[in-house]
């Protein structure tokens, strides 16, 4: 078995999990419509960090012996504190860290000279990470588009089983930049104003910059689980080939990897599932096809993009942390920004807080490439 020992949270909503969470019951964003930001002739509407505060939590509590990037800044400053709320030590060989980024330190690309070049690999990347913590071993770099948090999960449950660690530190972020922002600019999936997920007049997406981790432990047997903790019940990741950038239409990948999650787990103890809810018109399209093929039409449905902005290689983790808050405190999240029904098959679109007994939730995600992921974690 596997469990959730800790985590942690940095987001333009706060430093800690609590503070996220607190603010995500009561409706808070801090996304907003950015003019003029990273020379972009176009404005978008999203979520960044107060980088003044994370210089000062930095250095205050990474004291750094190289001067770091943004994007190492957060990563580290969120897994010193997951690791210092689980109590492990992560120089033990029984410790495996895994990074999930989609765009690391692509930044650097356009500031060419601040950092040595090498920096803007996502292997020096994880070679930092696992020096800042003196882990002796090696770093392993999940980069898999949308689906990156989970599938980092995934892997890392792998890895404990096969190679038998004791404990895994999953850490995830991005940053925005005008590679990024101008990229998804592009594709014209951006809204101008806030996203409406599975809403009829949704417009696109939105960005934001986070970081997240979790710690977890394999245990042999129960009585080494925590009272108040969350165990892995099952996950899947399954491609459905169908476009670059463009999902199966029915929803063939996502549905696979949602039945490999649930494998096992009886449908009416999932208290809700937390969707990808982009906000683009095909992707929740498909989450809608993938849910309803499933059987789970009925179960209360919620994006959380609308409070943060789809955070990239932070989203697949930091929806998960918030998940566990959600069902450790009885709680069915809102999903900000929708107001009127407008995906292609039956689901249960919640907007507004209810509470809920149940034991379990369900995770949703997916990427370009066709690449999809479900997780699902329940209560001990």
């Amino acid at each position: 078995m596997i469990q959730v020992l800790s985590d942690n949270i940095i987001s333009p909503l706060g430093v800690t999990t609590r503070e996220n969470y607190a603010n995500v019951k009561s409706g808070v964003s801090m996304g907003k419509r950015h003019k003029f930001v990273f020379d972009l002739p176009e404005p978008f509407f999203g979520s960044l960090l107060d980088w003044s505060l994370i210089d000062e939590l930095v250095e205050r509590e990474v004291a750094p012996l190289i001067r770091l990037t943004r994007f190492e800044q957060i990563i580290l400053l969120s897994a010193k504190r997951a690791v210092e709320a689980a109590g492990i030590d992560p120089r033990s060989p029984e410790v495996l860290f895994v990074l999930s980024t989609t765009k690391g330190n692509v930044s650097l690309l356009e500031d060419a000279g601040r950092f040595e070049p090498d920096r803007v690999h996502l292997w020096r990347s994880a070679q930092i990470l696992g020096n800042y913590f003196g882990n002796p071993n090696e770093v392993v770099v999940v980069s898999n588009a949308c689906i990156s948090g989970v599938a980092a999960q995934l892997l890392a449950f792998d890895l404990m089983r096969m190679r038998g660690y004791r404990y895994a530190v999953v850490v995830g972020g991005d940053i925005l930049g005008k590679f990024v922002v101008s990229g998804f600019q592009s594709f014209k999936a951006l809204s101008a104003t806030r996203c409406k997920p599975f809403d009829e007049d949704r417009e696109g997406l939105n960005l934001g910059e986070a970081a997240a981790t979790m710690v977890f432990e394999q245990v042999m047997d129960s009585s080494s689980l925590l009272s108040n903790s969350f165990v892995w019940r099952g996950g899947g990741n399954r491609n459905d080939a169908n476009h670059i950038s463009g999902p199966s239409r029915t929803g063939e990948g996502l549905y696979n990897a949602t039945m490999m999650a649930t494998k096992g787990v009886d449908k009416d103890d999932i208290a809700f599932i937390c969707a990808h809810g982009t906000a683009t018109r095909y992707n929740d399209d498909m989450e809608s096809w993938a849910i309803s093929r499933a059987g789970l039409s009925e179960v209360p449905t919620f994006s959380l993009k609308g409070y943060y902005g789809h955070t990239l290689g932070a989203a697949g983790l930091l929806e998960c942390i918030l998940s566990i808050s959600a069902l450790s405190d009885g709680c069915v999240l809102p999903t900000l920004g929708y107001d009127k029904y407008g995906v292609a098959q039956p689901m249960t679109v919640c907007d507004h807080l209810t509470r809920t007994d149940k034991d379990c939730f369900l995770k949703l995600i997916s990427g370009f490439g066709g690449s999809n992921a479900a997780i699902c974690y329940g209560k001990i």
